[in-house]
């Protein structure tokens, strides 16, 4: 079984609902405390084990790029004024050479397309997505202990209430083993009071290399786009499919709620911050 090494990032999207703040930044780079929300994912991933990361991109997404790579005037000024703890950050955040490649979706045509646009990077192997907008720290070591175990395509997935199926897509649930299960069925955004189950697709895949093949061949469905839960249907006639139940909390940091709750929770989480923000929440709360 071969290990998981890559991971396709899709940063394409406008991010429309954070206008006007993403008018010229791309909301990849907006900051849940003090790192970009596309540095919190890559973290994520590096402690997962994942050694190369492959960028889907578009138009105005540069900084993007910029942001993994050595700022050296930075550098150099950090050095000059012995920022000697700011220099260790920035070089302990760097990837190192050939450890990020970035390709163009050059046209808006869903996720399955972006993840069809690393098709030449990935090669012939099994590979992670992870879509930056959702903060799942732990979700992919889950993930990769999960494909250990049981090889084939694994899908992280979370519970929610029957009333919010219809915003998802959806698995159905067969043979269970622990925090995992045999994935017997997927629908995109079913009809209220028609899921088949719970469980949301919840932005974290491992994926066989197979997956290409079908998204090259798959027609447009829902909002007119590629979509890759069309094409892992397909692929479920020929390969098993498991979800893996993400023990943990993830913020949907596309989500102006979500990007809210994850300052919070992060900022909490911090010791250099945790006690005096607490005192100055509590006080704003007091207000109310």
């Amino acid at each position: 079984m071969k290990r998981i090494r890559k991971a396709v990032l899709p940063v394409a999207g406008l991010g429309t609902r954070f206008l006007p703040a993403t008018k010229a930044v791309p909301k990849e780079m907006l900051c849940v405390v003090d790192r970009p929300v596309v540095q919190h994912v890559v973290d994520e991933a590096r402690a997962a084990g994942i050694e190369h990361f492959i960028f889907v991109t578009g138009r105005n997404k540069a900084v993007i790029e910029d942001h993994f790579d050595i700022a050296y005037e930075l550098n150099r000024t950090l050095e000059s004024r012995g920022k000697t703890k700011e220099l260790e950050l920035l070089a302990k955040d760097q990837p190192q050479a050939g450890q990020t490649s970035f390709t163009r979706q050059q046209e808006p045509l869903g996720l399955g397309h972006a993840v069809w646009c690393a098709r030449e990077l990935v090669g012939d192997e099994p590979f992670a997505v992870i879509l930056p907008d959702m903060l799942s720290r732990g979700s992919m070591e889950q993930m990769v202990a999960a494909h250990e175990k049981h090889g084939g395509n694994i899908i992280a997935v979370e519970e929610v209430p029957e009333d919010q199926t219809h915003q998802y897509g959806i698995v159905s649930v067969g043979q269970e083993f622990g925090q995992t299960f045999e994935i017997t069925g997927m629908v995109e955004k079913p009809p209220k009071g028609t899921a088949p189950s719970n469980y949301i697709i919840s932005g974290r895949y491992i994926l066989q290399p197979e997956i290409f093949d079908l998204l090259s061949t798959q027609e447009r469905g829902a909002g007119n786009e590629i979509q890759l839960t069309d094409s892992m249907i397909r692929l479920m006639k020929d390969q098993p499919f498991f979800g893996m139940k993400y023990q943990g909390r993830t913020y949907d940091t596309g989500s102006k709620i979500g990007f809210l709750m994850a300052n919070v929770a992060y900022a909490l989480e911090r010791e250099d911050l945790s006690a005096d923000f607490r005192k100055e929440l509590e006080a704003l709360l007091r207000q109310d």
